[in-house]
């Protein structure tokens, strides 16, 4: 059974930082496309950072650009997320996605497997 689980999330000063992890199993990583999604209290959720499956081509919101990197470790089954210099308006419950299906992008339509979600709370 393909599951996904999140973890890495907390509570951190403005201009910290903190790593999420998103643990796979059920599926071979390396076949899939990965997405991390945010939603913060009485907004859509959003699409924050994605990697390809194939060459490992990334995108990033324009909000969090130069601030956060995902990467993936297949051999560990395994995405992240860098988070550096957040902001409070970062605070959110993060979500990991996949996806096996073209075309790749970084928009929910485009993810049938989602985790569970960590909660980032980024204030003083």
């Amino acid at each position: 059974q393909l599951q996904l689980v999140e973890s890495g999330g907390g509570l951190v000063q403005p201009g910290g930082s903190l790593r999420l992890s998103c643990a796979v199993s059920g599926f071979i990583l390396d076949y899939y496309k990965i997405g991390w999604f945010r939603q913060a209290p009485g907004k859509e959720r959003e699409g924050v950072a994605c990697i390809r499956n194939i060459g490992g081509t990334t995108s990033y919101a324009d909000s969090v650009k130069g601030r956060f990197t995902i990467s993936r470790d297949n051999a560990k089954n395994t995405v992240y997320l860098q988070m550096n210099s957040l902001k409070p308006e970062d605070t959110a419950i993060y979500y990991c996605a996949a996806d096996q299906k073209a075309p790749y992008g970084c928009l929910m339509p485009l993810y049938d497997y989602w985790g569970q979600g960590t909660q980032v709370t980024v204030s003083s």
